[in-house]
């Protein structure tokens, strides 16, 4: 029903991003099987829908019997948040039989709404029921106000459906389905529901399309109906490595220039221009420049391969308990034995991603202090600059495995932090950590105690990447401290809260996950690399 005003003494009108979600097929399954259908649907919400609302900063509205409708300050975490939703439900699925899928429809829209202490009414909501009623099961349409938002900025392609006259809406809305993987690419290339698009998006695309159709993705005779894509089109097919057995992206896309002229210099001085490494591959480039290796520097606290690289602090060898008893992620508690490796003294900063994007061998450049910690990365970005920093050095640089950065943060010690038991202020950068504390952003790299290995920032600032696939907990694990990878994996491993976390986030043992593509402000990395 249409609201056009509310009389509550406490409304106000609003510009918010409003997600509306619903199940496709309810009441069939309903009729099938009451109970475990109800049973599956509270699973969902307490286990996806909550928590991932409230890492995307989503308020919950209400329930609406098989759907749910929330509010966000800012599109783009509600689109994160649909698609993260859609793909572990959808990563649930896989256990059970079809007919037992629990697939939501979602809709997203940007407008003006009224809000109410417990509810939110107008056509900003109208608009967002309407497309989630359009949408496909497991799908997400957004409508044109979102689309400009966000269009830039995450890792997926979009789908325009056109301009659509909405029941009680006065004009119409134009609608994008979002694409977030291979599955959705190929079903939109099937749709004939095209529509004209401007020039210059159409021959962004067209390079995209060649790229699929070289690597046998793209149908003879197909229609591209992908009208948007992100700035790396995850999907695109590159050789694999030995380190993750994950691709990186093919395609680069030249950043823009630095803005600290610092961060432009190379990694390492060459008299003259070094040519880019061959392509192994007739189909796939190579794009990262191949420098030679610098000499080892040694430092205060550890060594450099070259005069710009990041400093690494020296692990040695020996086994620990891995996991607590806080989390049932964090189980069964087990031991692990970890060989000799290097890892970060820190995360990587600002300065050292931008040497990356500087030289090409990175999709985007950073903006901000050289000393905060490079953020706003997704697990590609941040397989994207190992790999270019183990070409140019020709050292074996990678991601860590989580038990390699959970030994390193413990650094010997096996209470509650590294540290200790209890909070000690100036120890961790998060939200009630106590000490210095910037709530809008992380705080300089290594502005914080070293631990027993003279590692630091591993509580707090950004949460980082490890290169293990997600898996809820750690049955089955190795115990050689080697990552564990997955299939088609959609979701990849963060360690360490951030200064956004609270305090029981930045345990060592702490562990958590992301959509491997998508780019989140609270995200960074550090590296590590065999000895």
């Amino acid at each position: 029903m249409r609201e056009e005003f509310s009389t509550h003494p406490h409304a106000h009108r609003r510009l918010a991003a409003i997600l509306a979600a619903d199940i496709a097929g309810y009441s069939r399954m309903m009729g099938h099987d009451e109970e475990g259908t109800v049973r599956r649907l509270k699973q969902v919400r307490r286990e996806i829908v909550d928590p991932t609302l409230q890492e995307h900063y989503g308020r919950l509205i209400k329930n609406t019997g098989d759907g749910f409708l929330a509010m966000f300050d800012s599109p783009l975490e509600a689109v994160r948040c649909a698609i993260v939703i859609q793909q572990s439900v959808a990563a649930r699925n896989t256990d059970l039989p079809r007919d037992y899928w629990l697939q939501y429809r979602i809709g997203v829209n940007l407008g003006d709404v009224i809000v109410e202490p417990d509810d939110i009414f107008g056509d900003g909501v109208n608009i967002a029921a309407r497309l989630e009623a359009l949408a496909m099961p497991g799908g997400v349409y957004i409508s044109g106000g979102v689309y400009e938002q966000i269009k830039n900025k995450l890792v997926c392609g979009y789908q325009s459906l056109g301009d659509e006259k909405l029941k009680n809406i006065t004009d119409p809305v134009r609608i994008y389905r979002v694409l977030p993987d291979p599955a959705s690419f190929a079903s939109a290339t099937k749709n004939r529901r095209l529509f004209a698009v401007p020039a210059g998006i159409v021959a962004a695309f067209a390079l995209v399309a060649a790229g699929l159709y070289a690597a046998g993705y793209w149908p003879v005779g197909g229609q591209p109906s992908l009208v948007s894509v992100g700035q790396v089109p995850q999907w695109v097919p590159v050789p694999l490595t030995s380190v993750t057995n994950r691709p990186a992206p093919t395609r680069r896309v030249e950043p823009p220039a630095s803005r600290n002229a610092d961060a432009a210099k190379p990694l390492a001085p060459a008299a003259d221009p070094v040519p880019a490494a061959p392509a192994p591959d007739p189909q796939v480039a190579i794009l990262t420049p191949s420098l030679p290796a610098a000499r080892t520097i040694q430092t205060a606290s550890g060594f450099r391969d070259c005069e710009a690289c990041p400093e690494m602090i020296r692990i040695p060898g020996g086994s620990f308990r891995m996991g607590s008893d806080e989390d049932p992620s964090e189980q069964p508690i087990r031991t692990v034995a970890i060989a000799p490796f290097a890892i970060g003294r820190s995360p990587i900063s600002v300065a050292e991603w931008n040497r990356c994007a500087a030289a090409k061998g990175c999709n985007i450049s950073l903006d901000g202090s050289d000393a905060a910690p490079a953020r706003n990365l997704s697990w590609l970005d941040a397989k994207q600059y190992v790999d270019w920093l183990a070409q140019s050095t020709g050292k074996p640089y990678r991601l860590p495995s989580e038990a390699e950065w959970e030994y390193a943060a413990r650094a010997g010690s096996s209470t509650r932090f590294w540290w200790g038991r209890d909070l000690e202020p100036g120890k961790a950068n998060c939200k009630d950590c106590g000490g210095p504390q910037d709530p809008k952003a992380p705080m300089p790299v290594s502005s914080f105690a070293r631990n027993a290995f003279g590692g630091a920032d591993f509580g707090g600032g950004v949460a980082q990447w490890v290169a293990d696939c997600w898996l809820p907990n750690y049955r089955d694990a190795p115990s050689d401290g080697s990552p564990r990878m997955a299939e088609n994996c959609r979701e990849n491993v963060l360690r360490g809260g951030s200064w956004r976390s609270n305090i029981a986030s930045v345990r060592p043992a702490s562990r958590t996950h992301y959509d491997t593509g998508v780019r989140y402000p609270a995200h960074g990395f550090r590296i590590a690399r065999l000895l």
